[in-house]
């Protein structure tokens, strides 16, 4: 495999466009080599799922794409990233709050946090943000524990 691979997607903030993402991850991590079919392929798409989600429902509008970015470094790292136009980064809600949603960060944090990554987040030069998840490849590639 290649020392460094990427893939990318941009797609219209629209609830349609979470479902795609998550396929188009899944491809491109299963063309890297991850098993579709183990905890780890469910696992990403669960955390992909979520921050789809999130750049779709909580932009208020001022987003009108998301990106979502694929990187594989050294057959080591896997990184995936959302970046969407809104600045405001993603926060943790009290628990109070937390009804029948807003636990989507917490579920990524703790998937990630499993398989010995992280979660991470980076203002873009256009004002928006990328929410990143970071991977150890080997961990993506054998197995994620589900929750």
């Amino acid at each position: 495999m290649a020392d460094h691979q990427e893939a990318s997607v941009t797609l219209p903030s629209e609830p349609a466009a979470v479902a795609t993402a998550r396929r188009f991850v899944a491809e491109v991590l299963g063309r890297w080599g991850l098993d579709d079919g183990g905890d780890a392929a469910d696992a990403i798409r669960l955390m992909v799922s979520e921050l789809a989600t999130n750049a779709v429902q909580h932009t208020f509008g001022q987003s009108p794409t998301f990106t979502v970015d694929l990187r594989l470094d050294r057959d080591a790292l896997l990184r995936i990233g959302v970046t969407d136009s809104h600045p405001r980064f993603p926060r943790r809600l009290p628990a109070a709050v937390q009804q029948d949603n807003g636990r989507g960060m917490v579920i990524i944090r703790v998937l990630a946090a499993e398989a010995g990554g992280r979660l991470s987040f980076t203002p873009t030069a256009e004002g928006g943000k990328t929410v990143w998840i970071t991977l150890p490849w080997a961990a993506a590639a054998t197995a994620v524990p589900a929750c």
